[in-house]
């Protein structure tokens, strides 16, 4: 009986190559899951992680800061943040900074801007036509109740002839607070006096700052807190 050979399988033949590959599958199955697995993993990994955010360099202050304080180069320092959480109006050059005066706090890590000083800034993003009214109040050491921020209502008291009672009119409010003469310093170089005793700085409408000019030369002036 004639002796039958069988031909090995060709190997380089697209059919060969498929059954080789299906053999090596089947004798390492448990490599092969690992090998899907960890696959699977890099390619959730990569889709989970969040793409790079783009970085700036921004102006940020050195260490606290308090109200009034005149400010120098050395009282900041630059820091890398996401691009959107750079602020509108921040100030970048240092140089731009110096001499200028802080009218709110500035903590460390946070990014000076032009309404943290004394100056036009305090009136940014204030309606259209408001006005910044310096008011000398009869009582200076009460302005060390007020801050920047609070909310007052103008009183004027005034005293009339011997046979007339003392008149008292509301001038204007609820006004916020821009600067006091207890926390922010000297001011000469924006009010055009060094002469800051009992000033307190207030934001008022077009109505209101006709009232209140001038009106510490028609009697006393106080204030009354009011709650937000």
């Amino acid at each position: 009986m004639p002796t039958r050979f069988h031909r090995p399988p060709d190997h380089s033949t697209p059919r060969g190559r498929r059954r080789r590959i299906g053999s090596w599958i089947a004798r390492n199955r448990r490599l092969t899951v690992a090998l899907l697995l960890c696959l699977a993993a890099g390619i959730a990994v990569q889709q989970l992680t969040p793409a790079p955010e783009l970085q700036v360099s921004v102006l940020v202050a050195a260490r606290d800061l308090p109200t009034g304080a005149t400010l120098a180069e050395s009282d900041f320092t630059t820091m890398g943040i996401p691009r959107d959480f750079a602020l509108t109006g921040a100030i970048s050059d240092g140089g731009a900074l110096v001499g200028r005066q802080l009218a709110a706090p500035l903590n460390r890590g946070q990014i000076p801007t032009e309404s943290s000083l004394l100056g036009p800034g305090l009136l940014t993003g204030s309606p259209v036509g408001t006005a910044a009214v310096p008011l000398r109040m009869a009582d200076p050491s009460s302005i060390q109740l007020l801050s920047p921020g609070q909310l007052v209502t103008v009183v004027l008291t005034s005293s009339g002839s011997y046979d007339e009672s003392r008149q008292t009119q509301v001038l204007a409010g609820p006004v916020p607070v821009l600067w006091t003469s207890a926390h922010g310093g000297k001011a000469g170089e924006w009010l055009g006096t060094n002469d800051t005793e009992g000033l307190v700085v207030v934001a008022a409408d077009p109505q209101q700052a006709e009232k209140l000019a001038g009106a510490s030369t028609q009697g006393k002036l106080f204030f009354v807190l009011v709650t937000p």
